[in-house]
């Protein structure tokens, strides 16, 4: 095994939380609950999904995609629309 592969692992999720950190505060974006297909989510969707990509589900209801601001409550999926807070 490559001792270097450890650094690279760890300077990539540092790189990975650092673009999500910087999507998260972008006025022009926001969270939008129950839109995301499986192992697509942003970062922190909740019980079952610790980050980005863990989701299990299609459109899980705790898990959320930054989207446009404004266009959430569009988003139609065969569950529903999108929401801007979690879904049960």
């Amino acid at each position: 095994m490559n001792a270097r592969a450890p650094v690279a692992a760890a300077i990539a999720l540092s790189i990975a939380a650092l673009a999500s950190t910087a999507h998260a505060t972008n006025p022009a974006k926001e969270k939008c609950y129950g839109v995301s297909l499986a192992g697509q989510n942003d970062c922190a969707a909740g019980p079952g999904s610790s980050c980005a990509g863990t989701s299990k589900a299609n459109y899980q209801g705790n898990s959320w995609r930054l989207v446009d601001k404004g266009t959430c409550a569009k988003i139609k999926t065969p569950k529903g629309f999108g929401s801007l807070t979690p879904k049960a």
